[in-house]
């Protein structure tokens, strides 16, 4: 039917019209932003999912950050406990050579002299075994804590070892010596038992280390595998979003072809008055 008063045929060929620029605007907005699922509008519950994904993610950034630390930590300790044990070897052979009964002096002297630099030098290497404020073999602290999860319920925990002068694991004495034959006879087996020990506790801050390593392994593994699911889900196809753009400008040519012609029908309606 024609009529002057309503173009029927204008308002269908307009409301398609209006469909496609509106996918078209979403189909570029994929494209340029390279999401098919760019904010809750797109798809609510998608965008739902995936932000709680997101947060997922950040947690475990955060988690990796403290294992990190904490293995550093632990490898500072570590690489102090190995300086220690080579210092002890020397200081052994130092105490070996003095217990000689024929030893004179002013050799037995050079030879205190430098175990006694040896021994202060344990001292320095302890209290300069710091990293990000943690020292794990000066007795300050009793272990390092790491976060394990990304909801921060979960940590993992290495010991500290104080390999301080006279403690339990380096026996000897902060002004220990081996000034004499007897203190030098004294100090071998003191050192010995330092050596097994000092052995003994960076087998455990090496158990440590293992223990963040394998954790801090597994968190990179579940942020990748939730990266890619979050990819999955809001991602854009970059082929298939390409085709469609090019798939819909035809169409919005030709809806605007079609609006033309329904826009013509009142002139159509004025000829048969002629």
């Amino acid at each position: 039917m024609l009529s002057v008063n309503t173009n029927v045929g204008a308002m269908v060929a307009l409301q398609y019209l209006n469909k496609t620029n509106a996918q078209l605007q979403q189909t570029q907005n994929a494209i340029n932003t390279g999401l098919k699922v760019a904010t809750a509008k797109d798809d609510g519950s998608t965008f739902a999912i995936a932000q709680n994904m997101r947060g997922d993610v950040a947690g475990y950034s955060a988690v990796s950050s403290s294992l990190s630390r904490g293995i550093s930590s632990v490898d500072v300790a570590m690489s102090a406990g190995q300086s220690i044990s080579d210092l002890l070897i020397t200081m052994k052979q130092k105490a070996l050579a003095a217990s000689d009964a024929s030893l004179d002096t002013a050799s037995r002297n050079a030879l205190n002299e430098d175990f006694v630099s040896y021994r202060d030098q344990i001292s320095t290497i302890v209290s300069n075994a710091v990293f990000n404020g943690f020292n794990l073999i000066d007795g300050s602290t009793g272990q390092i804590t790491a976060l394990a999860s990304s909801d921060g319920a979960k940590h993992i925990t290495v010991s500290a070892e104080n390999m301080s002068l006279g403690g339990s694991v380096v026996t000897v004495a902060a002004t220990g010596s081996i000034s004499t034959q007897g203190s030098a006879s004294t100090m071998i087996s003191t050192i010995e038992s330092s050596i097994t020990n000092v052995n003994a506790a960076l087998a455990r801050l090496s158990s440590g280390a293992k223990k963040f390593s394998i954790q801090a392994d597994f968190v990179q593994k579940l942020s990748d595998t939730l990266t890619a699911g979050i990819g999955n889900l809001v991602d854009a196809d970059m082929a298939s979003e390409s085709a469609m753009l090019q798939s819909l400008q035809v169409k919005q040519q030709l809806g605007v072809q079609a609006l033309s012609i329904a826009n013509s029908s009142p002139s159509i309606t004025l000829s048969l008055f002629r």
